[in-house]
């Protein structure tokens, strides 16, 4: 009988479980992945994991969606924000380190000039622009 994409997609799963268990080593791994996509039939899937304990073909879970199907159903927003969250949250800490060591620098001396602005200024501008061309605070369906 013929096997779907589905069907690989299962069993694609399969190996990577026991890969991630220490049964199969990276070549083995490799080599199964590649005979798995050439695969047509159920019986060249079942030769795949045959020497693998508790392989069922027809009982094996629904393998998991994808993420760019999950990504383009919700839009994509939710990715978006999370990303820009965290760009901006890798440029406070980084102006707050060079804030720091400014601060640091001036306490033992004389205060420099204010050389963490070249930092955070440019850095947080192209930020904001990516913010405000990202529209993610509008909600165009208004």
């Amino acid at each position: 009988m013929r096997a779907s994409d589905g069907d690989r997609d299962k069993i694609a799963s399969v190996l990577r479980e026991h890969y991630a268990q220490g049964r199969l080593t990276t070549e083995e791994f490799d080599e199964r992945l590649e005979q798995l996509y050439t695969s047509k039939t159920y019986g060249e899937l079942a030769v795949l994991t045959s020497d693998l304990p508790d392989v069922d073909l027809r009982r094996l879970p629904e393998a998991p969606s994808r993420a760019p199907e999950r990504a383009k159903a919700s839009g994509g927003k939710d990715l978006q924000k999370k990303g820009l969250a965290a760009a901006w949250s890798v440029w406070a800490t980084a102006s707050g380190i060079n804030w720091m060591i400014w601060l640091i620098v001036g306490i033992t001396g004389d205060f420099p000039y204010p050389w963490p602005l070249w930092v955070m200024g440019p850095w947080g501008v192209v930020l904001l622009v990516a913010t405000i061309a990202s529209g993610l605070g509008h909600d165009k369906n208004r």
